[in-house]
């Protein structure tokens, strides 16, 4: 297949046009992102179809849908403007201040890191933060990163890994919906259930906690499936359903209340952990300077999933309980230490 010579490729303003688009399924959100008007973003749409002669974007009424060109497309280039963007931040940056940039999964970066940044700012004033928050995962070479927090099994994590902490599940929701202790599956089945819809992680869906219980998803239950897992939490928080919270991620919203526990929290569903990497070019750029943004970065991270392991309470703030023996929370929680 021959290339088309650079004359003819469309122009970067397009491109980064159409993938601010793609990444927020939007036009008027890429608007706002690029400081354009909805306008002017939607004409650079349409140029870039006319340019390339077929349609990238299905336009609903409130809403815009990428065809099969236009995903194939927005993939291409969102790789290309997030390595341009790296290099870009490479180029401009300022050696007056130490930086440092952690990735991690969408959902890790909403519930856990965000919560916490401020901290992390108040001791460290002296040094720059970049979150770059995707669920794909980027190559331990990778030039514009120094740290990652990733999900995965032991087998998976890389040489030199952290674990920060496993996982515990526990079906939880706001005190507003006035839920009880899941005791029974009938309990289950007059709820509305919020779903992580990731077929990846079955030990995250619903059907995997019955099934530890031996009980069945009714036929007839009510679901609302979404493909972000802090958009599970915000439905829960909305008081739209019940949730299968994840504890290490939403343990402050457990203890202040603005969540409640339904049932016993449970440590063996799930075989993942989250563990602590430092890439490569971070590792030969600072050559293990104790003082160095990615070190303290590091350690703020550690001492973070220290104090969620030393932390646990007895017991959470959960729903009201129908049967005084056989639903009670059993014990003290069994803490994770690193390793």
């Amino acid at each position: 297949m021959s290339t088309k010579p650079l004359s003819q490729i469309p122009s970067l303003d397009l491109l980064r046009s159409w993938v601010a688009v793609g990444r927020r399924a939007s036009i008027s959100q890429a608007a706002s992102d690029l400081y354009l008007t909805q306008s002017a973003v939607s004409k650079q749409v349409r140029q870039l179809e006319d340019a390339l002669g077929t349609a990238l974007l299905v336009r609903g009424h409130r809403s815009v849908q990428l065809t099969p060109a236009g995903e194939r497309l927005f993939h291409s280039a969102d790789e290309c403007l997030r390595e341009l963007q790296g290099v870009v931040d490479a180029i401009t940056y300022q050696p007056q201040r130490s930086g440092v940039t952690i990735t991690a999964s969408i959902g890790m970066t909403a519930l856990w890191i965000l919560p916490r940044l401020l901290q992390f700012q108040q001791l460290y004033p002296d040094v720059d933060v970049r979150v770059a928050a995707d669920n794909r995962l980027h190559s331990l070479n990778t030039p514009d990163i120094d740290l990652a927090i990733r999900y995965c099994a032991a087998h998976d994590a890389p040489p030199g890994a952290v674990r920060l902490f496993g996982e515990t599940l526990v079906p939880v929701a706001h005190p507003s919906l006035q839920a009880q202790w899941l005791g029974t599956p009938q309990q289950i089945a007059s709820q509305v259930l919020l779903e992580f819809d990731l077929p990846t992680r079955p030990w995250l869906h619903w059907y995997g906690w019955l099934q530890a219980r031996d009980w069945t998803l009714s036929r007839t239950q009510r679901m609302q499936r979404y493909n972000q897992y802090d958009q599970v939490i915000q439905a829960a928080l909305a008081g739209q359903g019940i949730a299968l919270g994840r504890y290490e991620l939403i343990a402050p919203m457990l203890h202040d209340g603005r969540l409640v526990a339904l049932a016993a929290q449970d440590t063996t569903l799930s075989p993942f952990s989250y563990w602590l990497i430092t890439f490569a070019s971070a590792q030969a750029r600072d050559d293990d300077n104790p003082d160095s943004a990615r070190a303290r970065f590091s350690r703020w991270v550690l001492a973070q999933a220290q104090a969620l392991s030393q932390g646990l309470p007895h017991e959470l703030p959960r729903a009201v309980q129908d049967e005084p023996e056989n639903g009670a929370i059993s014990g003290a929680y069994a803490a994770e230490g690193l390793s």
